[in-house]
C-alpha cells in the first residue's frame, strides 16, 4: 500500500469513528430530550402540587417527603434532613468522572396569592407576629420540579453517565427564621459538597419578565451580596414644645438617612459595579407632643465587589456615629454579613454556554447585566465552580411590565418553560462530564 493510500485509510477509519462516537453522543443527546418531553405533564403536576401546599424556610416538611419518595422509586441515593429540612440524592454513572451537583430551593414566602388559578395556595400562618399567607412567590416551586424532572432524565442513562450527579433540594433560600441556622450556608457546613466532593455545580432561577425559550447568564458577579444593617441613634427624651430641654433623634436619624445616600453616590466606583443602600424601616416616638428617647432603622446593604463592600460598611459607621455625634446623640450601628455575591467561575460559564446555546438556540441565550437581587447559591460558589444562570418564565408577546415581579402577590409562570429548563440541566451535567473526561482538570476543583 502507497503512503498516500495509507493515509487515506487512516483518515477514513479516524472519521468513522468520529462519526460514531457522535453518532452515540447525538442518539444520547436525543434520548434524552424525548425522555424531558415525555415528562412534561408530570413536571407540571409536581409543581402544582407544590405551588399549591408552599412551605416555608426550614418547615418545607412535605415537600422534602415527596422529593425523597421520588428520588427512592429511581434507585437514587437518598439522604434526607441535610441542612434542616433539604434532601440529597447520589446517582452514580456507569462510568468513572467526576462529580457533579445541580441545585434547586424549596422554600416559599410569607406572601398571600392574588392570582386566581385552579391550584391557588390558601395556605397561611403567622410571620413576624402577623397572619399572611404562603406562596411560591419566587418560583421555587419550579425549580424543584424541574429538577425532579432531570433526576428521572439522568437516572434513564445512568449505565451511560460518565461521572456521578448529587440533586441538592435545599430549604430556607430566603432566609431562616430568625434564631436558626439554614439554606446554601448550613447545607455546606453540614458537608454536601463533600462524600464525594463536587467538581462542579450547577443551578437555574425561573424568571417571571423573560419570555419563555430565552436563558440569561453572565460570567463573573452575578447577583449581588447582601448584608442587613440596624441603627440605633439615642438622644433625650422631651416634651414635644420644648425640644431644646432633650436631643432629637427623629431629627438626628433623618440626617443619618440622607448622610447614608451620599454612599452610593460620592463614595463608590460605579463605574465599575452597581452598589444599593437602603433604608427599609423606621421607629420611633408615640405620640404627637413627645420627643422620644431613641429611634431604630433597619435598611439593607447590596454590593458586586468585596472592596466596595468593605467601603459601604466602613461609611455606615462613620456617618451614623459622627452625625449623632454632631447632635449630641449616639449612634449603636450593627452589620450583619448575610449572601456573598453570586459569582460564575468565568472558565466553567465559557465552557458551558455552548451548551446552552445547543439545547436552546444560540440567538435565544443572551448576557444579562448584573443584578442587585441575591441568591445564597453563591456559597457553593465559594467551595467548588458553579454556573447560575436564569430561564425564561414569561408568557412569548406578554410585555414586561405586565409581568408581575418576584415576591409579588400576582407573580405568575408560564409553565412551558419546564421541558427547556429539564434538557438545559441534563445536557449541562452530561456535557461537563464529557469535557472533563477528555481534558482533565478543566474547571474540576481540587485538581
Amino acid at each position: 500500500m502507497g503512503k498516500y493510500q495509507l493515509c487515506a485509510s487512516v483518515l477514513a477509519v479516524m472519521s468513522f469513528t468520529a462519526q460514531t462516537v457522535l453518532g452515540q453522543g447525538t442518539t444520547l443527546s436525543a434520548r434524552m430530550d424525548k425522555t424531558a418531553e415525555g415528562l412534561e405533564k408530570k413536571v407540571v403536576a409536581w409543581r402544582r402540587d407544590f405551588h399549591q401546599h408552599p412551605e416555608l424556610g426550614n418547615r418545607e416538611f412535605q415537600t422534602a417527603a415527596k422529593i425523597a419518595a421520588h428520588l427512592q422509586s429511581l434507585g437514587i441515593e437518598v439522604k434526607t434532613g441535610v441542612g434542616k429540612t433539604g434532601v440529597v440524592g447520589l446517582l452514580k454513572g456507569g462510568k468513572p468522572g467526576p462529580v457533579v451537583a445541580l441545585r434547586a430551593d424549596m422554600d416559599g414566602l410569607p406572601v398571600t396569592e392574588r392570582v386566581d388559578l385552579p391550584f391557588k395556595s390558601e395556605a397561611h400562618t403567622e410571620y413576624n407576629g402577623q397572619q399572611t399567607g404562603i406562596m411560591h412567590a419566587c418560583g421555587h416551586d419550579t425549580h424543584v420540579a424541574m429538577l425532579m424532572g432531570a433526576a428521572e432524565v439522568l437516572a434513564s442513562i445512568k449505565s451511560e453517565l460518565k461521572g456521578t450527579v448529587k440533586f441538592i433540594f435545599q430549604p430556607a433560600e430566603e432566609g431562616a427564621p430568625t434564631g436558626e441556622e439554614g439554606g446554601a450556608y448550613l447545607m455546606v457546613k453540614e458537608g454536601v459538597l463533600e462524600n464525594p466532593k463536587v467538581d462542579a455545580i450547577f443551578g437555574l432561577h425561573i424568571n417571571s419578565q423573560t419570555e419563555v425559550g430565552t436563558i440569561k447568564y453572565r460570567p463573573g458577579a452575578t447577583m449581588a451580596a447582601v448584608d442587613s444593617y440596624a441603627i440605633k441613634i439615642k438622644g433625650k427624651q422631651t416634651h414635644g414644645a420644648a425640644p431644646w430641654s432633650g436631643v432629637d433623634p427623629i431629627v438626628t436619624s433623618a440626617q443619618v438617612i440622607m448622610g447614608l445616600q451620599t454612599i452610593v453616590s460620592r463614595n463608590l466606583p460605579l463605574t465599575e459595579n452597581a452598589a444599593v443602600v437602603t433604608v427599609g424601616a423606621i421607629h420611633g416616638g408615640i405620640r404627637q407632643n413627645i420627643i422620644p428617647e431613641e429611634v431604630n432603622m433597619i435598611g439593607t446593604i447590596r454590593s458586586l465587589d468585596n472592596e466596595m463592600q468593605k467601603t459601604i460598611h466602613r461609611r455606615i459607621n462613620e456617618i451614623a456615629t459622627n452625625i449623632a455625634e454632631s447632635a449630641g446623640a449616639k449612634a449603636d450601628v450593627k452589620i450583619e454579613v448575610m449572601y456573598p455575591v453570586t459569582y460564575n467561575d468565568p472558565k466553567l460559564t465559557d465552557q458551558m454556554v455552548p451548551t446552552l446555546e445547543a439545547v436552546a438556540g444560540k440567538n435565544n441565550i443572551r448576557l444579562t447585566p448584573a443584578q442587585t437581587g441575591a441568591e445564597d447559591f453563591s456559597f457553593y460558589q465559594q467551595k467548588v465552580p458553579g454556573f447560575f444562570y436564569f430561564l425564561g418564565g414569561m408568557t412569548k408577546g406578554k410585555k414586561i411590565e405586565d409581568a408581575a415581579p418576584h415576591h409579588t402577590p400576582d407573580f405568575q409562570i408560564d409553565e412551558s418553560c419546564f421541558v427547556l429548563g429539564m434538557k438545559s440541566l441534563c445536557h449541562l451535567t452530561v456535557d461537563y462530564m464529557e469535557q472533563a473526561g477528555k481534558s482533565k482538570g478543566v474547571a474540576i476543583s481540587g485538581k
